[in-house]
């Protein structure tokens, strides 16, 4: 029984302790007691508010102060303004430091407008040789890949059935030519009429037109080169029958080359002949080929909008050859001095570009105007000049206009004209001023 009295006691008296515990914690904090300030304009009377010595904690209103003041129960007054840590612009502190930035200077490069496109190559001059008369192939003048001459023979072909066409043409012009002498004779001397010479006349200018004619066949039987180039290869043999206009050979002039290129029709203003074009092919990948634009085509393609532009290059190794695929770029403009700035800095607001500008210190927004990017280089064609400081990062920091900004990165701040570097005493002064915004004001004046 007096056991079970004591875990009674326990019970009761750990009860007791988690209540007072709990109300502790929850029951609301007391409300500070306000002291109001005596203050003669205002007729208020001192002894009006409650006395600070009953033990609540009161608030006095600075004059100048920058703000409240509480009495804590023990009497000792701590000031909000007083509290603001220094260079926080407390009260009336003083300015912030300024803002620390990166920046560049503007440099003028010498820049190059190009344009690229993809071609293909072919000969300045080719030529597919088919044969003009059908007949059997007798000789072969020519080895297959190598240089053939303006005027070598390439192909002969059976001129046998000809040649005697040709003979018998020459035999009937003579025999035209015999009976028109004798009857022009006979005609001075009144033995035959005017008509009959004017009937032997003819026939002599047509067996003529018939010697022409056969010569002209017995000719065809040869093929001679058009112009010197590379012969390609070929696909007969001598005793071979070929028809007319079959393919027998090709022929190209690869001395110069020709590149046609397809470009957007937007650059059709831009274009002309003379322009500079670099180039490279796949079968020669370290080497740059350089031309010149010889012509452009009259017509702009309707299904894809592009214009054919066609370069000229040199080709004394004959490297080249049709039909390669070519990479080109095409020298549109040439700029000596352009003004280039990083591209961190210009950055977008709406439809414009803005640069900030260090001016004696302090950064200046300004509208710009850009042009090209050169790796990782922006070009300013309107807005900024060859030596302005340009803040590269910390743009965001700068809220205003003429901020006052500190070049962090030594290179650009070698370069700086002094202004950004010229304050080092900002930051302490901030700081000096917002302990100073304790110290302005009267003290409140204690209750009681």
């Amino acid at each position: 029984m007096k056991r079970y009295a004591i875990y009674v006691v326990v019970v009761v008296g750990l009860a007791a302790l988690g209540g007072w515990a709990y109300h502790t914690q929850h029951a609301p904090p007391r409300p500070a007691v306000e002291i109001a300030t005596a203050n003669p304009a205002s007729g208020a009377k001192p002894g009006a508010a409650p006395s600070a010595s009953s033990g609540g904690a009161s608030a006095a209103s600075a004059p100048s102060g920058g703000g409240s003041q509480s009495v804590a129960p023990g009497g000792q007054r701590s000031g909000a303004a007083g509290s603001a840590p220094a260079g926080g612009g407390g009260g009336s502190g003083g300015p912030r430091g300024p803002v620390g930035v990166e920046a560049a200077r503007a440099q003028a490069m010498a820049l190059t407008e190009e344009v690229f496109a993809v071609g293909n190559l072919r000969a300045n001059e080719s030529v597919v040789i088919r044969p003009e008369i059908a007949g059997r192939v007798v000789r072969i003048g020519f080895t297959e890949g190598t240089l053939a001459k303006k005027g070598d023979l390439l192909v002969e072909l059976d001129r046998s059935v000809l040649l005697a066409q040709v003979e018998q043409a020459r035999a009937e012009l003579d025999l035209s030519k015999a009976n028109y002498d004798r009857t022009a004779d006979l005609a001075e001397r009144k033995f035959v009429s005017a008509s009959a010479k004017d009937q032997a006349a003819a026939n002599l200018s047509v067996q003529q037109a018939k010697l022409r004619l056969a010569e002209a066949q017995l000719a065809k039987t040869q093929i001679f080169a058009p112009f010197s180039g590379v012969v390609g290869l070929r696909n007969f043999s001598v005793g071979d029958y070929v028809r007319e206009a079959a393919d027998l050979v090709v022929l190209e002039d690869v001395s110069q080359m020709k590149v046609d290129l397809r470009l957007p029709e937007r650059y059709l203003g831009e274009l002309k002949p003379g322009q500079a074009v670099e180039m490279r092919v796949d079968a020669y990948p370290q080497r740059v080929f350089r031309a010149a634009l010889s012509a452009l085509d009259v017509q702009v393609s309707a299904d894809g909008r592009a214009l054919v532009a066609r370069g000229l290059l040199a080709n004394p190794e004959s490297l080249l050859r049709t039909g390669m695929f070519a990479r080109a770029q095409i020298v549109l403009k040439e700029r000596g001095s352009a003004v280039m700035v990083p591209e961190e800095a210009v950055y977008p607001m709406g439809a414009d570009i803005y640069v900030y500008r260090i001016i004696d210190g302090k950064a200046m927004r300004g509208k710009v105007i850009t042009g090209l990017r050169r790796e990782g280089r922006v070009e300013i064609v309107q807005g900024v000049t060859v030596g302005d400081l340009v803040v590269t990062a910390g743009q965001i920091k700068l809220t205003r206009d003429g901020t006052e900004v500190r070049v962090q990165n030594q290179s650009a701040a070698d370069g700086q004209r002094g202004g950004a570097g010229g304050s080092p005493g900002g930051s302490p002064g901030g700081a000096a001023g917002g302990q100073g915004g304790q110290g302005k004001g009267p003290p409140p004046r204690p209750a009681g």
